[in-house]
């Protein structure tokens, strides 16, 4: 009788405290940033999304899924990352390899690689991969950070880098260059190195540019003059610097967008989503995004510098900084100051994996931030 007794006091112990440690992982501050982005991304997807019939059900999907990656990768060890940084990293460079010789090309590019029962896009998991590979590397070097260190940091930067470009697809390879450029950047390279690369990037810029692909070449002439193609290569810019400016201090109003629900904005659901926030809601809403964006790179860089050991401190600071880039690279293509690269502005953006990689992203901050009291094992 005393058995049963005990037995259904066990049954009736709250599962709560259980799983609560799982769940101790969010960062306040950081979660709530995150989900005040997601309903006005929410707002502005609908809007975009109107007559895209279930648009907003996979935006929101997307969401849920980035949300459980965040949750799950909070909950992995600094350590854990550590120790899978260099395999994630060989893997990444193997598949990129595979996609340069079996990929599949779709609309000119060769960027996805299919395994028979799903399609990859192995350049995305470098953007991940990268970072956690060159904070690994210079802890390892931590004592002994030379300019040797320096060069190999940049050959483990250029081989993917260089893959990537091949396919071709600028955007992604401007973002994995700059998550392995943020960690060298924090490592401890010189401002008087970094001088000496910015002019010698000046000067071959001639050579790169004969090393462009055409339609690269297109997008920069286009950006300097929109109007050489206006019902063409320049009907984008043109179309989202006029949502832009259309919408002046407080914008049209939700759902009052003429450049937006006429059709004049080209992909507005996705890498001119700010396009229609700033015709709908003027400057005013802009500035209320760009805050928020403030809010969480300030938050990802608090969190480096308190991070109790080197890797975790590149690691973190790329992370918070790769933020900046994806939202500096959209506003300023579709503001008209530069090329159209394809990069999505950060949980504004439909689409699942560019939504997934910054949910991870966002996980390791929480997780670099939850652990901080621990030692390095």
């Amino acid at each position: 009788m005393r058995s049963a007794k005990v037995n259904r006091s066990i049954q009736r112990e709250p599962l709560w405290p259980k799983i609560k440690p799982y769940f101790s992982v969010f960062d306040p501050a950081l979660t709530t940033v995150l989900f005040i982005v997601m309903l006005f991304a929410l707002v502005v997807q609908y809007s975009a999304a109107y007559n895209f019939e279930g648009r907003m059900a996979d935006h929101l999907r997307n969401f849920m899924v980035a949300f459980v990656v965040m949750w799950a990768t909070a909950n992995l060890k600094p350590q854990f990352m550590m120790r899978v940084a260099p395999p994630l990293y060989i893997l990444g460079v193997i598949l990129l390899i595979a996609v340069e010789l079996f990929g599949d090309i779709s609309k000119g590019a060769q960027r996805w690689l299919n395994l028979g029962f799903v399609r990859i896009q192995p350049s995305e998991i470098m953007k991940i991969a990268m970072p956690l590979m060159l904070a690994w590397f210079f802890q390892q070097r931590e004592n002994v950070s030379g300019w040797r260190e320096f060069v190999v940091a940049t050959v483990l930067l250029g081989i993917p880098g260089v893959l990537i470009l091949k396919q071709p697809d600028l955007g992604t390879a401007m973002l994995v260059f700059a998550s392995g450029f943020f960690v060298i950047f924090f490592a401890g390279l010189s401002w008087r190195v970094m001088g000496g690369l910015l002019v010698a990037f000046l000067a071959s810029l001639p050579v790169l540019w004969n090393l462009m692909h055409d339609y690269q070449r297109q997008r920069v002439l286009t950006l300097i003059d929109p109007t050489l193609d206006p019902l063409g290569k320049g009907f984008h810019i043109i179309q989202s610097t006029v949502a832009v400016g259309s919408g002046g201090f407080t914008g049209k109003g939700f759902l009052q967008g003429t450049q937006t629900h006429l059709e004049f904005i080209p992909e507005r659901t996705t890498d001119f989503i700010f396009a229609v926030l700033a015709e709908e809601f003027g400057l005013l809403g802009a500035l209320v995004l760009l805050l928020l964006y403030t809010c969480l790179i300030i938050r990802g860089l608090t969190i480096a510098a308190n991070a109790p050991t080197l890797f975790s401190r590149l690691l973190a600071g790329a992370i918070s900084l790769i933020f900046f880039v994806y939202g500096f690279v959209n506003i300023g293509m579709v503001s008209g100051i530069l090329p159209v690269v394809g990069v999505p502005l950060p949980m504004m953006s439909y689409g699942g994996t560019a939504m997934v990689t910054l949910g991870m992203g966002a996980g390791i901050l929480m997780s670099i931030n939850h652990n901080k009291k621990l030692v390095q094992t």
